[in-house]
C-alpha cells in the first residue's frame, strides 16, 4: 500500500496508480518524482513510446534523465511492425505482476486511452472485419442514409445505440457488424471483457493543466522538438525504413515528412503539428473524462504545488486503505 515512509508496497495487496492526462502536461515529469517517493516503477501507456527510434517525437525520457527509476514497455519493437491493444495488455499485465512481486509500486504513465481502458476493463472478444458485411452496410447507407444505420442497431442493439451517435458510420457499422456475424450484441460481449489486472486497487490521478498553459506548453514542445533535431530523427526512420510505415501515421512525423520532401516549410509544418497536437489534446481529455474514479488536479506535472498535493492524496488515499484492511481483519479475526 502506499506510505509516506517510501515503505515498499506489500506484496499481498495487489495496487497500481495510473497517472493520465492530455500530451503536453507533464505527465512524465510528475512520474518520476512520484516514482522517487513512492519506490515505484515507470509502466509506459503511450502507443508510440514502445517503438525504438521514436524519441524526440514522443517526448520520450531517456536513460540520461530516468534518474534511476526503472521504465518498462519503452522500445519494445521496430517502427515497421504494426502494435495494438492487445499486445499491449498482455505485456502490461506481466510487468506490472512482476513489479509488485518484487515489492514495488507499478505507476502506470501515458496518454493513449485505449491501452489504458483495455488493461483496466479488458478486450472484448469479436470478430475481425468482414467485407462481405461491409459491403451490405455501406449499400444501406448509401440508399437511406447514416442515420438508417442507427434505427437497425437500436432494434438489435439498444445499449450500443444509446452510446453510439447516430452519425458515427465507423462505430454503427463495426457494432452492426459483431451483431451479423456473432448473433450477439456487441454491447453483451463487451460486459463479458475481464481486466488482466482485475485483481488490482487502481488509483487515477489526472492532469488538467489550464486551456491557455497548455496551448503555450504544446507550443514550446514543438519548438523544442525541433531544436533537438526532430527532422534528422524522422530523416534517419525513413531512409532506414521508407515512408509507409505505422509509425510515420503519428501526428508531428507525418508532417516533419511533408516538410522533408519540400511540401512545407518548416514554419508551416511545426504549425500543423501544433494545431494537430492540440487537437489530439482535446480529444485525449473527452477520453479521459469519459474514465470513473480519476481524481483530477489542476496545473501542470512539473509545478511542484501540483507534486504536493498528487503526493498528499496518494498518502492520504493509503492510509485510508490501511484502515480498512485493519477493520477487515479485526471483523474476521473476531468472528
Amino acid at each position: 500500500m502506499i506510505v509516506s515512509d517510501r515503505s515498499r508496497i506489500a506484496t499481498k495487496r495487489r495496487e497500481l496508480v495510473a497517472i493520465i492526462g492530455p500530451t503536453g502536461a507533464g505527465k512524465s515529469e510528475l512520474a518520476l518524482d512520484v516514482a522517487r517517493e513512492l519506490d515505484a516503477e515507470i509502466v509506459n501507456c503511450d502507443a508510440l513510446q514502445v517503438y525504438c527510434g521514436l524519441d524526440i517525437g514522443t517526448a520520450k525520457v531517456l536513460p540520461s534523465g530516468q534518474r534511476g527509476i526503472r521504465h518498462h514497455l519503452v522500445n519494445l519493437i521496430p517502427p515497421d511492425e504494426e502494435y495494438s491493444a492487445a499486445d499491449y495488455i498482455g505485456r502490461a499485465a506481466q510487468v506490472i505482476d512482476d513489479i509488485v512481486e518484487r515489492g514495488k509500486l507499478p505507476l502506470v504513465v501515458g496518454g493513449t486511452g485505449l491501452y489504458l481502458r483495455a488493461l483496466l476493463r479488458g478486450l472484448f472478444d469479436g470478430p475481425g472485419r468482414s467485407p462481405e458485411v461491409r459491403e451490405r452496410l455501406g449499400g444501406i447507407v448509401a440508399r437511406r442514409g447514416t442515420a438508417s444505420l442507427h434505427r437497425l442497431l437500436k432494434r438489435w442493439d439498444p445499449v450500443s445505440a444509446e452510446r453510439i451517435h447516430p452519425n458515427d458510420r465507423v462505430r454503427l457499422e463495426r457494432a452492426l457488424e459483431v451483431r451479423i456475424q456473432t448473433g450477439r450484441p456487441m454491447s453483451a460481449l463487451m460486459s463479458d471483457r475481464v481486466s488482466p489486472i482485475a485483481e488490482f486497487q487502481v488509483i487515477l490521478v489526472g492532469l488538467e493543466p489550464d486551456k491557455s498553459v497548455l496551448a503555450r506548453r504544446i507550443d514550446r514542445r514543438v519548438t523544442r522538438m525541433f531544436d533537438e533535431g526532430f527532422a534528422s530523427e524522422v530523416r534517419a526512420l525513413r531512409n532506414h525504413y521508407g515512408e509507409n510505415i505505422p509509425a510515420f501515421k503519428a501526428i508531428g512525423y507525418r508532417e516533419t515528412l511533408r516538410y522533408l520532401s519540400g511540401e512545407l516549410d518548416l514554419r508551416r509544418a511545426q504549425e500543423l503539428i501544433t494545431i494537430a497536437t492540440s487537437q489530439y489534446a482535446k480529444r485525449q481529455m473527452t477520453w479521459f473524462r469519459g474514465e470513473e474514479g480519476v481524481e483530477w488536479f489542476r496545473g501542470s506535472g512539473d509545478d511542484p504545488l501540483v507534486l504536493e498535493s498528487v503526493l498528499g492524496y496518494l498518502h492520504r488515499h493509503g492510509q485510508s486503505a490501511r484502515r480498512k484492511n485493519q477493520e477487515t481483519l479485526h471483523a474476521e479475526t473476531a468472528s
